[in-house]
């Protein structure tokens, strides 16, 4: 029986891993609201597979390896498709062509960036001893979440500002990179890992958890990005007032 619960937390891993997978498959089938829900079910995976296992005490080198590898997949690769998808989109053309305009092959290979930087984001997490308690730079998960409401805010919301806002080469251009800076950026941000209940020992995340909800409620689909937001202003904040 113990042998096979401590396989537990890599199973969930595999499933954070498949999902990620189906999900660039769906971005570049340009069903961008499925590609989407599958990135949110990963990060449920992500979720559930590490509270597995401290519950478990199931850790091993293997699942932080595993982990790495579903992250890449699912928070890296598979954001940067969905941002693919949306910049054809935008540039009204059907695939990357070499035959296209040097601008738009330049345009089209733009969203790839975000995986670079999410490999360079996991590897550094994996050597980095200082990310224990908290992290440094915008973790993977987060950014993907903030790239996957895209597609999801465009087909629920159904008003043209937002697709004018979103399916503009400008907006996207400067996401791609805002966002992979922020990934390796030395910059402090809270952990949403609860040691305790108390007030007094988690604050910040039970400020951040308060007003998540309150937006949620406000603007259902447009409060994913936004809340991402939240999540980097409220840690620089906290790095300020520490």
């Amino acid at each position: 029986m113990v042998k096979l619960t401590k396989h537990i937390p890599n199973f969930i891993t595999s499933l954070n891993l498949f999902s990620g997978s189906l999900a660039i498959v769906m971005a570049f089938e340009n069903k961008l609201v499925i590609a989407a829900f599958l990135i949110f079910l990963a990060s449920v995976f992500d979720f559930l597979d590490g509270m597995s296992a401290r519950a478990l005490k199931a850790y091993s080198n293997m699942g932080k390896e595993l982990d790495s590898l579903a992250d890449m997949i699912s928070f890296g690769f598979a954001p940067s498709a969905i941002l693919f998808s949306l910049m054809k989109s935008t540039l009204s053309v059907d695939s990357l062509s070499f035959s296209s305009s040097y601008g738009n092959i330049v345009l089209l290979m733009l969203p790839f960036i975000v995986a670079v930087f999410s490999g360079l984001r996991l590897a550094k997490f994996n050597v980095d001893t200082r990310q224990t308690e908290s992290f440094i730079g915008l973790p993977t998960p987060a950014n993907a979440i903030f790239i996957a409401s895209l597609p999801l805010i465009l087909h629920f919301s159904g008003t043209q500002f937002y697709a004018g806002l979103i399916l503009n080469v400008y907006t996207l251009s400067i996401l791609i990179i805002v966002l992979s800076f922020l990934l390796v950026a030395e910059f402090p941000m809270f952990s949403l890992k609860f040691k305790n209940l108390k007030f007094n020992d988690n604050k910040l995340r039970f400020v951040f958890l308060l007003i998540s909800l309150l937006l949620i409620i406000v603007l259902q689909l447009v409060s994913i990005p936004i809340i991402i937001f939240l999540y980097i202003i409220l840690s620089a904040i906290n790095n300020w007032i520490i």
